[in-house]
């Protein structure tokens, strides 16, 4: 059984995630196995917020180098929540 910290990792601070924070929507990198009532359960109880909806996208990991060796990235999965209107969340603060 995982709690709501280990569904949620991190929030995506990018210019086009900091942008969508117009339309009421934030993104978040979560585990690969997360759901989406999973991860609407975890917003909700980590920030006191009402999910209207959430979309999900899976990255695959790039193949890169490093000082001419090469590596794979890992991959992981992304959340675009949506927020009912009159809530929001600041992720700048932290949890």
């Amino acid at each position: 059984m995982s709690t709501h910290h280990d569904i949620i990792l991190s929030p995506v601070i990018t210019e086009k995630s900091t942008k969508l924070t117009e339309a009421n929507q934030v993104v978040f990198r979560v585990t690969l196995d997360a759901t989406k009532p999973a991860i609407a359960k975890a917003v909700e109880a980590l920030f006191k917020v009402k999910v209207r909806a959430v979309n999900t996208i899976r990255i695959k990991g790039k193949p890169k180098q490093f000082r001419g060796r090469p590596f794979d990235r890992s991959d992981y999965k992304k959340a675009v929540v949506t927020l009912e209107e009159g809530h929001q969340i600041d992720i700048t603060t932290g949890l």
